[in-house]
C-alpha cells in the first residue's frame, strides 16, 4: 500500500513540474501589475522592464525572464501607454 502511495506522489509531481517551470512573459506581467495599480487608484507612475543589473534605486514590483529582467515602478512620472 505504501508503495502505491509513493508511486502516485511521484507521478503527480512529474505532472506538476512543467506548470511550475513556465515563465511568464515580461509584457504580460507588466500589464497585470498595471491593472492592479489602476484598480487601487494609483496615478502618475511608470512601469519599466529593465535588466536585473540596472535596477539602481528604483522600486522592483516584478521579476520576469527567469529573473534576468525586473519590472520597476517610478512614482510621479507621467504614465506611458
Amino acid at each position: 500500500m505504501k508503495m502505491k502511495i509513493v508511486k502516485f506522489l511521484f507521478v503527480s509531481l512529474l505532472f506538476c513540474l512543467p506548470a511550475m517551470a513556465q515563465v511568464k512573459p515580461c509584457e504580460e506581467l507588466k500589464s497585470e501589475i498595471d491593472v492592479k495599480l489602476r484598480e487601487k487608484g494609483v496615478q502618475n507612475y511608470t512601469l519599466e522592464i529593465v535588466p536585473a543589473g540596472e535596477v539602481g534605486d528604483k522600486t522592483v514590483v516584478g521579476s520576469c525572464n527567469a529573473g534576468k529582467d525586473k519590472i520597476v515602478y517610478t512614482r510621479g512620472a507621467a504614465k506611458t501607454p
